[in-house]
């Protein structure tokens, strides 16, 4: 077993684990939207950011995707935590103005505006991707994808074509962290028939 610090609680660690899979062991509240332990991390959103200090040294790093090392002194509510915390949720508020989920979070870091612009107001997809890792990883069908860059990017089907691989099996919506997926389910699918009958006669 490994031991570090979170703050100041020493706690036990499995190699391999990360500090926030072992904050969340030992019930040490770490906020995500982008992370799902039936899926590989991914790092996209940021929220779990945490301080890492040695001496007058210290870094903040994602905690869904840093692994645990012995001896590690982490912190989850520093002042430099909180305000990339804040920074995180005016973009997000920004990005997805439309979702209920996001507006509540913020609300629960006294986040209530955001100074930047929204390019959509009806936007509810934060496009973390786990809909598209839970396609890729559990179901194992790659039904959906993250098309496009930049401000333009946002969940679709490959190549920007519904698909006719998707079996309709709804992980895509369970792990969507705002909701957005029910809405644009119908925009990835299409036909399911031959899906259907392809893993009917396996």
């Amino acid at each position: 077993m490994i031991t570090f610090k979170i703050d100041g609680q020493q706690v036990k660690a499995r190699p391999g684990w990360t500090v926030l899979e072992t904050a969340r062991e030992h019930g040490i509240e770490i906020p995500t939207l982008c992370f799902h332990p039936a899926v590989s991390a991914s790092g996209a959103c940021r929220l779990c950011m945490v301080e890492l200090r040695e001496g007058t040294w210290s870094k903040l790093v994602a905690s869904c995707i840093y692994p645990v090392a012995e001896g590690l002194q982490v912190h989850t509510d520093t002042e430099r935590v909180r305000n990339v915390r804040r920074w995180v949720l005016e973009m997000l508020l920004a990005a997805c103005p439309a979702s209920p989920e996001i507006a509540a979070l913020a609300a629960k870091y006294d986040v209530v505006r955001t100074r930047f612009t929204s390019h959509d107001p009806d936007q509810t997809c934060m496009v973390c991707g786990l809909c598209a890792r839970v396609c890729d990883e559990v179901v194992g069908l790659s039904a959906i994808a993250i098309v496009d860059r930049g401000v333009h990017k946002r969940v679709g089907a490959p190549f920007a074509k519904p698909t006719d691989i998707c079996v309709a099996c709804g992980s895509c919506v369970t792990v969507c962290p705002t909701g957005a997926m029910q809405a644009i389910f119908d925009s990835v699918r299409g036909e399911p028939t031959t899906a259907l009958t392809q893993l009917a006669a396996q």
